[in-house]
């Protein structure tokens, strides 16, 4: 998506050869516009598909996942990373490593909100490692949900995500696809 890419051009912070920083359009301030047409896209690449419920990972990929859902007019689930005193009972959890914080978390689901007769899309913000979408691929599967792809806004070609998603059987598509990056450089892989 050319538009994503000109934004993390002018916009983007590249940290270091692993790290980009987004949080001036994606994650800290968001630019609704902007996540208005990544929603569009996502919708349109998986049109038709029978997708019952976008999910997320709570918090960057909540914009650009509500903007998919509402042009799908489907709901949205969040799946939590913080413990909360309310949402205790019913659940499906997995344990999540962060390759940005470099921690771990808890990742949780309520079965109140996905079931066997969901088919799922997953939206994050980020694919590194691919420890995200795995973590979320678990949850809906211990959901007995069946995934119908995995969409996410910034892909990091360089590391083995993109693989290890594909590997387990599931499509991913890609906004942006980020080759190489370095303090003052970045480059794309050219869309198909």
């Amino acid at each position: 998506m050319k538009e994503l890419e000109e934004k993390i051009k002018n916009d983007g912070s590249i940290i270091s050869e692993d790290i980009l920083k987004v949080d001036s359009f994606v994650n800290h301030q968001v630019d609704p516009e902007l996540m208005l047409h990544i929603g569009q896209d996502f919708a349109e690449h998986f049109k038709g598909r029978g997708i019952t419920k976008v999910v997320t990972i709570e918090s960057s990929g909540i914009a650009p996942a509500l903007m998919t859902a509402q042009q799908l007019g489907i709901p949205l689930v969040i799946l939590k990373k913080q413990p909360s005193k309310i949402l205790n009972d019913n659940l499906y959890q997995t344990q999540v490593t962060s390759y940005t914080k470099g921690t771990s978390y808890e990742l949780t689901l309520s079965a109140n909100y996905i079931g066997e007769k969901d088919h799922v899309l997953i939206i994050d913000d980020f694919l590194a490692n691919g420890e995200a979408a795995t973590g979320a691929i678990r949850l809906l599967r211990k959901a007995h949900a069946t995934i119908a792809g995995v969409g996410i806004l910034i892909e990091k070609s360089f590391q083995p995500g993109r693989e290890k998603i594909k590997s387990q059987g599931f499509e991913v598509y890609s906004l942006a696809r980020v080759s190489k990056m370095q303090k003052d450089y970045i480059e794309f892989i050219p869309e198909e």
